[in-house]
């Protein structure tokens, strides 16, 4: 039984009367298992936190429904969420409190005891911080602290909303470590981020959004298993074009200064050899292995709206 199922689920905000309605969810469709690591993945304004919103019921869906640990009526919903940690991606705590004071007063709201409390800051690494006011901590304390909250209560599923924004390069190691340590612990992580190569080496899945519809859903292994040829010529737009009309080619993208082509059936020799039957030869051609950056370009038009990719 999936952990996440979403059906049509669909969130149209009325806007004003010179903006009109927008419609921030189109009919999304997709489904996290017990035990995944899941990313959900889309530009800015793609709909990522909208859909978050809906399922921890700070949002209300204006069409199509969900299910939580399978259960689909108002009851069983709430029951569900009792089964679910959360954290948004700007965490808020009293900035005059220690970790562990503002850890206490997360299991006290919980109903948990001190030593939940400690548990979680040997996990999270903060033991030796744990006297730290929140306001003196680093972003990567404070990450780390919100996702110390968040396993309160020892929740089966955690939602995370870009747990690693923001932070550099070794802070985000830590939280690629935290939810290796938490996976390993079998819980279902469904995280946020625009970090690519991080949910490439954290993720087991990924759904991709634009537009607030989904484009693609899959598992990681099977994005970076597929094939791509990189090619180069004088003239890149008759290179793609006759690169597209190879009956083994899935599509054909001017990017740059080459041409992508990813590969459904054949190799890249007969490519080279289709494309030399008309005319056009080519100065480069390599197989590249496919990254989820590469696929998250594809589907989404580039980067226009995505800020930084990194």
């Amino acid at each position: 039984m999936p952990v996440i199922q979403t059906m049509g689920l669909t969130k149209r905000y009325s806007g004003g009367i010179r903006t009109g309605p927008t419609l921030a969810v189109d009919e999304i469709s997709f489904e996290v298992e017990e035990g995944q690591v899941f990313g959900f993945l889309g530009p800015n304004g793609s709909g990522k936190t909208t859909t978050i919103g809906m399922l921890l019921g700070i949002i209300t869906p204006t069409g199509g429904q969900f299910r939580l640990f399978g259960g689909s009526t108002p009851r069983e919903i709430h029951a569900a969420r009792q089964r679910v940690g959360a954290t948004l991606e700007y965490p808020n705590f009293y900035p005059y409190m220690s970790c562990r004071d503002n850890l206490d007063l997360v299991a006290r709201v919980k109903g948990r005891g001190k030593d939940d409390v400690q548990e979680v800051l040997e996990t999270v690494g903060l033991q030796s911080r744990q006297k730290t006011k929140f306001k003196a901590c680093s972003l990567g304390m404070k990450q780390r602290l919100a996702l110390g909250a968040t396993m309160i209560g020892d929740p089966e599923l955690i939602v995370l909303d870009e747990p690693a924004n923001g932070l550099d390069p070794a802070g985000q190691r830590e939280i690629r470590g935290i939810i290796h340590r938490l996976s390993e612990m079998g819980k279902t992580i469904f995280l946020s981020s625009h970090i690519l190569h991080e949910v490439e080496r954290t993720c087991t899945h990924v759904a991709i959004i634009e537009k607030g519809c989904l484009v693609r859903q899959a598992s990681v292994s099977e994005i970076t298993a597929e094939r791509v040829v990189t090619l180069r010529s004088d003239d890149l737009v008759a290179l793609a074009t006759a690169a597209g009309e190879f009956p083994g080619a899935a599509w054909a993208r001017v990017r740059d200064d080459r041409v992508v082509v990813e590969l459904d059936d054949g190799l890249p020799g007969d490519l080279n050899r289709h494309l030399a039957d008309r005319g056009i030869y080519v100065s480069h051609l390599a197989e590249e292995k496919t990254s989820l950056e590469d696929v998250f370009m594809e589907l989404t038009g580039g980067d226009d709206g995505f800020g930084e990719v990194q």
